[in-house]
């Protein structure tokens, strides 16, 4: 297997791993709604069902970002195959500590919400560098 198709593999692996975890999120909005009553279409409410809510809106928010970065990166960023993976990897370790933190108490969802743009952020970047070389290259 030569490094392009591990490299695809890796960043696949991390793509299920993020949609698995906003899978969670959304079912967890489906149970809050029923715990805290609140009756679709309403968004607003009980504070806890509020945050457990923002959490999927915001992560549904950055997904676009991420999943662009992380797959231009592993398209373009040749040098070190795995590194956008593992990238990826810290983007939903901080997106599940942001989960966490943001339903335990609105001020505790920072350390996660850090990780995880600053992981979209080096991948756009990897992503840039890599186009910009493939493109002084041909």
């Amino acid at each position: 297997m030569d490094l392009a198709t591990h490299a695809f593999q890796l960043s696949g692996i991390v793509t299920i791993l993020a949609l698995v975890l906003y899978i969670v999120m959304f079912m967890r909005v489906g149970s809050a709604r029923s715990k805290y009553n609140i009756e679709a279409p309403a968004v607003t409410g009980d504070p806890n069902f509020e945050r457990v809510y923002r959490v999927q809106m915001n992560t549904l928010e950055q997904l676009p970002i991420f999943f662009a970065g992380l797959w231009l990166a592993t398209i373009y960023f040749k040098w070190l195959g795995w590194l956008p993976a593992a990238i990826g990897l810290l983007w939903v370790i901080g997106r599940y500590m942001y989960m966490q933190g943001y339903i335990a108490a609105a001020g505790k969802r920072s350390t996660g919400f850090l990780i995880s743009g600053i992981s979209a952020l080096v991948l756009l970047i990897m992503a840039l560098a890599g186009i910009v070389m493939a493109w002084s290259v041909s």
